[in-house]
């Protein structure tokens, strides 16, 4: 299974975020999308995920040899900001969201099942979303996709503001995925990034380029990533 991203191109008035952005990513990897504040990784993947459109470009996902135009039911999107029904306890929300993609479930897994996996304990299951932390509902979200299991799944700054214990908690459960899905984790964050994924993508000045991950660790690495994203006016 593949991603392809064909000259994806997106401006706000007269700034160009995404110039022509080209590539194609692959099932069983998870790729970081690296790039500075402001670079135009979020527009990205809205633009991938349907929030908004591009002005120009195609993006195709290739499965068994068929090529297929990407569709929002293709896609699951952690935001950086959980959006979840606050008004529902986390029970609830769950057990709604089983019904609906009832369709998509092979397992056998139960409400309680799912939270076990994502170790939020019974007091917490049934207590208003609204109280939850962070990274309760960052873990929800993650839920919602292990559940239905979508191809591609675009993880914007997940673990930026989550505590060490949570982090290493949902690493796991991506690393345990991957081999099932086509994996984008954006961040401005270096160390996370060559921690977490198998590849490591560029987005700067609105193209994306790939880094030769062989030389992770080594001083060619960093010195890669710095000439890479330095903006010419710093140079």
């Amino acid at each position: 299974m593949q991603l392809e991203l064909k000259k994806i191109k997106k401006s706000f008035d007269s700034k160009q975020v995404l110039k022509e952005v080209t590539f194609t990513f692959e099932k069983g990897k998870i790729y970081g999308l690296l790039g500075r504040n402001g670079a135009g990784k979020t527009t990205l993947f809205n633009c991938l995920s349907g929030e908004m459109q591009p002005d120009e470009g195609e993006t195709a996902l290739i499965q068994d040899g068929r090529s297929g135009v990407l569709k929002p039911d293709d896609i699951g999107y952690v935001f950086a900001t959980p959006i979840l029904p606050e008004f529902l306890t986390g029970y609830e929300f769950l057990k709604f969201y089983m019904d609906i993609n009832k369709e998509h479930i092979i397992s056998e897994y139960t409400v309680d099942d799912y939270f076990d996996l994502i170790q939020i304990g019974p007091d917490d299951r049934h207590r208003l979303i609204k109280g939850y932390s962070h990274g309760m509902k960052n873990k929800m979200q993650m839920l919602c996709f292990i559940i239905s299991k979508p191809p591609v799944i675009l993880l914007d700054e997940p673990l930026t503001s989550l505590d060490v214990v949570v982090a290493l908690e949902i690493k796991k459960l991506l690393r345990e995925m991957k081999q099932d899905h086509i994996i984008l984790f954006s961040t401005h964050i270096l160390q996370l990034a060559t921690d977490l994924c198998d590849e490591i993508v560029i987005l700067n000045d609105g193209r994306l380029e790939q880094v030769d991950h062989s030389i992770i660790g080594n001083p060619q690495f960093e010195e890669k990533i710095i000439h890479l994203l330095k903006d010419e006016n710093e140079a």
